[in-house]
């Protein structure tokens, strides 16, 4: 568990998908289009939620895995992705749902001079425009996507990378997701893991990834990283 100082704390690192925005139901509605426009059947949204997290490429795999009854061929596989990626397009922005406190925490973050930047595993083509819809673009430095480099979370390579682009010491930063792949791309890459329960982390709970806290609420990055602003706030 973290025994450093929060208080040296310079960056926040963020997950998207299950952290600070509800996606499943575009992802839900893209995963059945392309399952049916590939001939398969319609699935619940509990199915999609809990192949959600390690990147577009595992989520159709998945979802085909499930129709099929048995792993698709490279070919099943590529038709699949592209029909999935035209059917996300049309609705990755529309109508998104963010958490509760999530506008707030991330402002009042910026406000005290954390940096921020955001790392998914969602294809980095559909991230400009959720950011834009929700109004949190302007609250990240560096922004990456699951193909932005050649490794995704679980790999550290991607909070690493941030680190070293914004010349910030890994112990000088804080990974906040709601998955297993959060807490554990932090771990290696040797920063420590706030791990949020309310997300997508395939049915597990996020406390068996045994992050440095746990939270059912985004809100209490402040209390923890902002403890006397946050009392000003309480009070004021």
């Amino acid at each position: 568990m973290y025994n450093g100082d929060l208080s040296q704390i310079e960056l926040v690192q963020f997950d998207l998908d299950g952290t600070l925005i509800d996606s499943m139901p575009q992802l839900w509605q893209a995963v059945n289009q392309m399952l049916i426009e590939s001939g398969h059947s319609s699935v619940e949204e509990q199915s999609v939620r809990h192949w959600v997290g390690n990147g577009a490429d595992m989520l159709v795999q998945r979802a085909l895995t499930h129709a099929l009854g048995q792993a698709p061929v490279a070919a099943e596989q590529e038709a699949a992705r592209l029909l999935f990626d035209a059917a996300y397009e049309d609705v990755a922005s529309h109508e998104i749902l963010l958490y509760p406190g999530v506008s707030d925490t991330l402002r009042r973050l910026h406000q005290a001079g954390k940096t921020l930047a955001l790392v998914t595993n969602k294809p980095s083509r559909f991230v400009p425009a959720i950011l834009a819809a929700t109004g949190l673009e302007e609250y990240f430095s560096q922004v990456l996507g699951g193909d932005s480099l050649a490794e995704k979370k679980p790999h550290p390579a991607p909070l690493l990378h941030v680190c070293e682009t914004l010349n910030i010491s890994p112990e000088h930063s804080i990974m906040v997701g709601d998955s297993e792949n959060d807490v554990l791309s932090a771990k290696a890459a040797g920063m420590a893991a706030v791990g949020l329960t309310y997300g997508y982390n395939y049915g597990k709970d996020i406390a068996d990834s045994q992050p440095d806290w746990v939270m059912s609420d985004i809100s209490s990055l402040l209390e923890l990283l902002l403890p006397n602003e946050h009392k000003e706030h309480l009070n004021g």
